[in-house]
């Protein structure tokens, strides 16, 4: 519970060792009261022997302000789901989703922001790298609920994929039951083009290389943006070990 006018930071983290075979699972559920501020920041670290399943659901009331970073950087499969449900009038959430698939991991996502209340806000915002023969599914919902008139919600995707196996699924939906609202979303995948990668070789570096710091730069690029010096630092080391480019 983020009580009324509160401010709240929470943290969910699963790394463990690359060959231990195991499953972790963790279910989140948060209430954040009128004018509230909740900042909840998610990382999944594990080895490809690992299964990680995820459950999270945050209810947002008035005027209260919801802000996700999720870093999913490594398992043999990810199953991870949440569902915002901004239930008072003003509520807002910033969702954003960053990941890495090598190998042949799969990572599973359903995002879900149901906008109950009036002049809601939702922004949604998903990006990742797919190596070699990785499998991504992205589910990303917004519901515009009857009665949430003024709301407005974006969800977008960038996706960079390098391996000719890789297989990325995206399914963006927009309901509506309001008259008065705005629900928008799209989706950018693409790979490493010839110029970029003309670039790189004629400085000596090769194409997995070079996907490799491109990857890192991406999710370097989200990870500074988290407060916690510790926990940065933490997913910063995990992309160390999982992009070695050897430049």
């Amino acid at each position: 519970m983020v009580r009324h006018d509160a401010d709240a930071t929470v943290v969910v983290v699963s790394h463990g060792a690359d060959d231990v075979e195991r499953t972790s699972a963790a279910l989140v559920r948060i209430v954040v009261e009128s004018g509230a501020r909740l900042r909840l920041v998610e990382v999944v670290a594990e080895g490809d022997d690992h299964q990680h399943l995820e459950s999270v659901g945050i209810s947002a009331d008035e005027g209260a302000t919801v802000e996700v970073r999720q870093f999913f950087l490594g398992a043999g499969t990810t199953a991870a789901g949440i569902c915002c449900a901004l239930r008072g009038d003003d509520a807002r959430v910033d969702l954003q989703s960053h990941y890495l698939g090598q190998g042949t991991q799969v990572l599973d996502i359903n995002h879900v922001v149901r906008m109950a209340g009036k002049n809601g806000r939702a922004d949604v915002r998903e990006s990742g790298i797919l190596n070699d023969a990785a499998h991504k599914s992205l589910r990303a919902t917004i519901d515009l609920v009857h009665g949430g008139s003024g709301s407005k919600g974006n969800e977008i995707e960038s996706v960079l994929v390098n391996g000719d196996d890789v297989v990325n699924k995206t399914m963006p939906v927009i309901l509506c039951d309001e008259d008065d609202v705005a629900g928008n979303h799209g989706a950018t995948i693409g790979e490493l083009d010839d110029e970029t990668l003309f670039y790189f070789e004629s400085r000596g570096i090769s194409r997995a290389q070079a996907e490799n710091i491109l990857a890192r730069a991406a999710i370097e690029r989200f990870a500074r943006t988290v407060d916690d010096e510790v926990l940065r630092a933490q997913i910063l080391q995990t992309l160390e070990e999982e992009l070695n480019d050897d430049v």
